[in-house]
């Protein structure tokens, strides 16, 4: 593992005139985890370098042909395709993107300055390729931030490839008895930094208090601004580690910019120091300290009255200095923790999660299933909505979205089906809502080119689907519509056993039982004994058309026509065939409760643990369930939980059994229910997702049965 980092053109890295980038690279790769792997790139004629972890690029002397900064990066370019680097960090220059982009090495950027006015970032399309482009685009302040996402849609700004770190310093034990009657100002020495502000205001401060001393450390060759005192001390430019020797004598220290200054390293290093902080309210200056006095107008006078209140207020003075230090966050070690943080990240392709802080954490989570709000309540138990469930009932923030209802109602001849309108929304919901997971639930027309992007520009997003029709046999549009993402699925979910599905890879693709919910599952017919009816079964010829389709026939109908002839005596309660209509919601419940036994049969030939959501709504009801052995369902219940039969003459057999004696149908029915409860509730389902989607190493019922 190897990291190049990339100093912007002149830049010095070196003690005799290190500036603020320089020295932020040098404190934080110092303590790096990945120290060891760190290889600092610049150019610079000091020979006395801040660390031996640095490589020099010598200029081209002749300055033919190209400019310095353009041959500059070429060196680079040259040197990384020997080095071959896993991660490559550019600082504060966008615009040597476009040459390093062709090499193979994840990028990020760090802006130092405001990217509106920096080639390579200033318009809108040079940032969105530079979103494109980078792994992570660092700033030093969240102003800074804010500036480049100035002009993007709302799903690019709230990308998770923009990050805040501020720039940062040491710590040092402070002896504030030690502080001296001393105002120091630390910078450039120009009206954009207020010098000149700075200037009239200490001339007052320095004619009224004759104990008190100013310091000015700095140079600006191409703006004179001459102030003069005898207690005014002027020391030009001076290596760092003298500057913050200074901070620590220093009782105020005045930044007082005039321009929008991105961050401020001087009232940083004066808040470390334990300084009483005067600041402008411009750029990123506010993000430099924790407690300080911040100017809103900027003018002399202003700075003058916020000096003269520290001196003359003595406790306010050191009340001041003594917050300013203990509050003070930004150290070395806390950026340095959360650079190395993204590199982890960039480097290991699956993320591990600390799991006891997953465990404890709320996730955000996107659902995006039929909610069926379209039909008017004859749909809502479903099993969308018991997962939905599952997931409130565990204390996730849970935004729910549903994809066919959104089509449904915004269907325009641009955009026939709606799948526009719906990917543009989702794209737009993730902006708002930055979701930590997205869960999608047959949602066929949310595009695998939006999931894509999702993915790029929010890498931190896990996306897992759950399909419950099968996809074996006939089924093959069902094992198409489920393959069709598998390749953007963190993981995957499927209600038959996907070892029998021939699937072209099979990590991360679970089977799933189909969830009983404890709001929607509310009757518990094995209380019962005078039941109006033997035998419920109901099908339908889609859910969503909720009527029998003229001219269709479900072979499941002789199967049913044989069991009825050889069962004269029993009262079968059938729907969805003989021209009785399905039925549906609280119908459903209605005419359930007056049966002692129900039949699960779905459509086509029995497939490992596959069995539609009905099964889970029959049971959970407390009827007794009759299911076709060769589902194998029976792997996860003993013989006096439920009952399985081989064919149409051993179920007659049972039926005859079971309805002719309650107490044992009653027995029976009551510890399947339980046990589905129990093992295969919507809580424990939702669990299972997040559980698997996070890779938190948990074992769930039906795995220690497959």
């Amino acid at each position: 593992m190897k990291i190049s980092i990339l100093l912007p053109y002149k830049e010095n890295y070196s003690d005799n005139y290190a500036g603020a980038v320089s020295l932020f690279i040098n404190d934080t790769t110092n303590l790096s985890k990945y120290k060891k792997n760190i290889t600092v790139f610049g150019s610079t004629d000091f020979k006395l370098k801040l660390s031996k972890n640095y490589i020099n690029i010598e200029l081209n002397k002749s300055g033919l042909f190209q400019s310095q900064s353009r041959y500059y990066v070429s060196k680079f370019v040259t040197l990384q395709k020997t080095i071959n680097a896993d991660i490559i960090e550019i600082h504060n220059r966008p615009n040597y993107l476009k040459y390093i982009k062709k090499l193979n090495s994840k990028i990020v950027l760090y802006f130092h300055n405001d990217p509106l006015k920096m080639d390579g970032s200033e318009n809108v399309k040079e940032r969105l390729d530079l979103m494109e482009i980078c792994e992570k685009i660092i700033f030093n302040s969240g102003w800074s931030k804010n500036r480049f996402i100035e002009g993007l849609d709302n799903f690019y700004s709230g990308s998770s490839k923009l990050e805040v770190i501020n720039q940062s310093t040491n710590k040092p034990k402070i002896d504030f008895k030690k502080k001296k009657k001393v105002i120091t100002f630390v910078g450039k020495l120009n009206s954009a930094k207020g010098y000149d502000l700075f200037g009239g205001a200490i001339l007052k401060i320095l004619k009224k208090y004759k104990d008190w001393h100013a310091i000015v450390i700095g140079d600006e060759p191409r703006e004179k601004l001459i102030f003069k005192h005898k207690n005014l001390n002027l020391l030009g430019f001076q290596v760092h580690k003298k500057v913050l020797k200074m901070l620590e004598k220093t009782s105020i220290a005045v930044a007082c910019s005039r321009w929008e200054e991105p961050f401020g390293r001087t009232s940083l290093e004066a808040a470390s120091r334990g300084c009483a902080v005067i600041i402008s309210d411009r750029g990123g200056l506010k993000e430099t300290i924790t407690d300080g006095i911040i100017i809103k107008k900027n003018t002399i006078n202003n700075i003058f009255n916020a000096i003269d209140d520290l001196i003359k207020n003595k406790k306010k003075l050191i009340n001041l200095q003594n917050s300013s230090y203990n509050n003070f966050y930004l150290t070395n070690k806390y950026a340095s923790n959360k650079i190395d943080n993204y590199r982890s990240n960039i480097l290991n392709k699956e993320f591990k999660p600390n799991t006891v802080k997953l465990l404890k954490f709320k996730l955000k989570i996107i659902h995006i299933t039929n909610f069926n709000e379209r039909h008017n309540g004859r749909l809502f138990y479903n099993t969308g909505k018991r997962i939905n469930n599952g997931l409130i009932r565990l204390g996730h923030s849970v935004l729910e979205l549903s994809d066919r209802d959104v089509l449904s109602n915004h269907r325009k001849l641009t955009d026939l089906n709606g799948a526009k309108y719906l990917n543009n929304k989702l794209l737009s919901i993730i902006g708002n809502y930055a979701p930590d997971l997205i869960i999608l639930g047959h949602a066929d027309l949310i595009d695998i080119k939006t999931l894509k992007i999702i993915k790029n520009y929010y890498p931190q997003i896990k996306i897992s689907q759950w399909f419950l029709d099968r996809m074996d046999s006939h089924w093959i549009s069902n094992k198409k519509r489920f393959l069709d993402k598998l390749d953007v699925m963190d993981t995957s979910f499927c209600t038959t056993n996907p070892d029998i599905l021939k699937f072209p890879k099979t990590e991360h693709i679970y089977f799933m039982p189909n969830p009983v919910d404890e709001s929607f599952e509310i009757l518990k017919n094995y209380k019962h004994k005078n039941l109006k009816n033997d035998v419920f079964f109901a099908m339908s010829h889609g859910v969503h058309r909720g009527v029998l389709k003229k001219g269709k026939f479900d072979s499941r109908e002789n199967f049913l026509k044989r069991l009825t002839n050889k069962l004269p005596d029993i009262k079968f309660d059938l729907f969805g065939v003989e021209n009785k209509q399905p039925i549906w919601a609280n119908n459903f419940l209605n005419v359930i409760s007056q049966s002692k036994v129900a039949l699960n049969l779905s459509q086509g030939a029995p497939s490992k643990y596959y069995t539609s959501d009905r099964f889970a709504q029959l049971i959970g009801n407390g009827l007794l369930v009759m299911i076709d052995k060769k589902t194998e369902i029976s792997n996860f219940f003993k013989k006096d939980e439920i009952v399985t039969y081989t064919d149409v003459n051993d179920l007659s057999k049972k039926i005859q059994k079971f309805t002719n004696d309650d107490a044992l149908r009653q027995k029976i029915a009551k510890k399947g229910r339980d046990k589905y409860f129990k093992y295969f509730n919507s809580t424990i389902i939702a669990d299972f997702i997040i559980a698997k989607t996070f890779n938190i190493k948990k074992k769930y019922f039906w795995e220690n049965k497959s």
